[in-house]
């Protein structure tokens, strides 16, 4: 069997959103699962819109989620390639130029539709004669070009939807060149697929009828035609999720505290016969990928749902994750961490548990009450409890008027995290001396 290799090919026309990150993250488990290559190809055909700080955003997501590459290439510095093989295949008929307009065409279109029939193109242009390619010269018309289907059943096996066949006659002639000259994503797709030696294609199924095209556009080119497997599309509130619509990203996602593991354990699990369970290891979420589990219908991906999954990821997060990120030993984070939304809730605990603390003092007749109740170690999570129903039994106070003076006296805050969790965490001789208003 040969190597597997695969590739993710973004076009740097948006930011990486969580829909292309999904396709991205299935290559890359493929990849590590079946020991293959993992591919960057940087499909940046579309000048216009085309832009350096969308690649740069896209690598960085990249490589925040774990996701290396073996190889990359860029399509922009292909062309002489791709031009050789669209002249080769005009010399065998199998790329032929169209004068028809976008009118025209929208006209065909129209019409056939009210016939009742599919509104595949018609190959007017096949039927063109010296005086009308003339004509429409003279007028100033510049053709695009379209890739001619021959007659026949194409079909695959696909490894998410199985048994695939479509007729050719019921497809229309794929445009595959502008009227300007620019490659759109067919042709060089495959000419780049082929020559990098692409054994396997996993993409959204938005793709499928493309695939229909494309491989009879692999055997023209001479290729090799990859296995492939079409993924049922995320959906989401705003229907189909898309960069165009400016749909939730990786960097919005990070920014708010997403795990980048946590991340890829949800979408990975998302819309699969699997639970979606908290994986700490790409490796791991590798081995488990399995695409007989991936239902048909269209998963629905929502961010509320994430954030609480991440929750759960992060309340689990071996201290082995976050070593680097974070100036506390693994006993204070196996301690903290069921606390915690995000990593970065640590904050707060260490500025309270690690750090000194100006106590702010409110009423240093209760304070001192308390602290004069304090009991000895050791502490658990039960001791504030107590101690604070003896102090409230003592002093008379209940409520906002009991509670808020210690919390203010132990850490200088109006809200925070639970007291009863912090109490052990400060220790005794911090406690006593916040309590008496003293810094510690």
């Amino acid at each position: 069997m040969s190597e597997i290799k695969v590739r993710f090919a973004p076009s740097p026309t948006g930011f990486m959103h969580i829909g292309n990150t999904r396709t991205a993250l299935f290559n890359w488990l493929l990849a590590k699962k079946l020991g293959g290559k993992f591919m960057l190809r940087i499909d940046d055909t579309d000048f216009a819109r085309s832009k350096k700080e969308y690649e740069d955003a896209m690598r960085e997501s990249l490589q925040w989620l774990g996701f290396e590459w073996s190889e990359e290439a860029r399509q922009s510095a292909r062309f002489a390639r791709y031009d050789e093989m669209r002249d080769k295949l005009i010399a065998e008929g199998r790329i032929y130029p169209c004068y028809d307009t976008p009118e025209e065409l929208q006209l065909k279109r129209k019409r056939a539709m009210a016939k009742g029939q599919a509104p595949i193109y018609d190959r007017q242009a096949l039927r063109y004669t010296p005086d009308d390619i003339a004509k429409f010269q003279a007028e100033g018309r510049k053709p695009h070009y379209r890739f001619k289907l021959l007659p026949g059943i194409i079909e695959w096996d696909d490894i998410v939807r199985g048994h695939c066949q479509y007729e050719a006659e019921k497809l229309s002639d794929p445009i595959i060149i502008r009227e300007d000259g620019s490659y759109l994503y067919h042709f060089p797709s495959c000419i780049d697929d082929s020559d990098f030696g692409i054994t396997h294609i996993v993409r959204g199924e938005d793709h499928v009828t493309n695939t229909a095209s494309q491989i009879q556009m692999f055997e023209a080119i001479g290729g090799k035609v990859p296995t492939f497997a079409h993924l049922p599309l995320l959906t989401g509130t705003e229907g189909k999720l898309s960069k165009r619509l400016g749909s939730l990203g990786v960097r919005e996602l990070k920014a708010e505290g997403i795990e980048a593991l946590a991340i890829c354990s949800f979408l990975a699990k998302l819309g699969t016969s699997d639970s979606i369970e908290p994986y700490y290891s790409l490796a791991k979420l590798a081995d488990s990928l399995d695409f007989s589990k991936l239902g048909r219908s269209q998963p629905k991906f929502d961010e509320e749902e994430l954030k609480h999954f991440n929750t759960k990821f992060v309340r689990s997060m071996p201290y082995e994750l976050v070593k680097n990120r974070v100036e506390i030993d693994e006993d204070f984070w196996n301690k903290v961490r069921p606390n915690f939304d995000v990593v970065d809730d640590i904050k707060i605990w260490t500025s309270i548990c690690k750090q000194e603390v100006e106590p702010l003092m409110e009423d240093t007749q209760l304070t001192d009450l308390a602290a004069s109740l304090l009991p000895p170690e050791p502490w658990n999570d039960d001791t504030f409890n107590t101690w604070l129903n003896e102090v409230k039994t003592q002093s008379g106070k209940k409520g906002k008027e009991l509670f808020h003076p210690i919390r203010k006296a132990l850490t200088a805050l109006e809200n925070g995290p639970e007291l009863k969790s912090l109490l052990p965490l400060i220790g005794y001789d911090k406690t006593y001396k916040r309590l008496k208003g003293q810094k510690a």
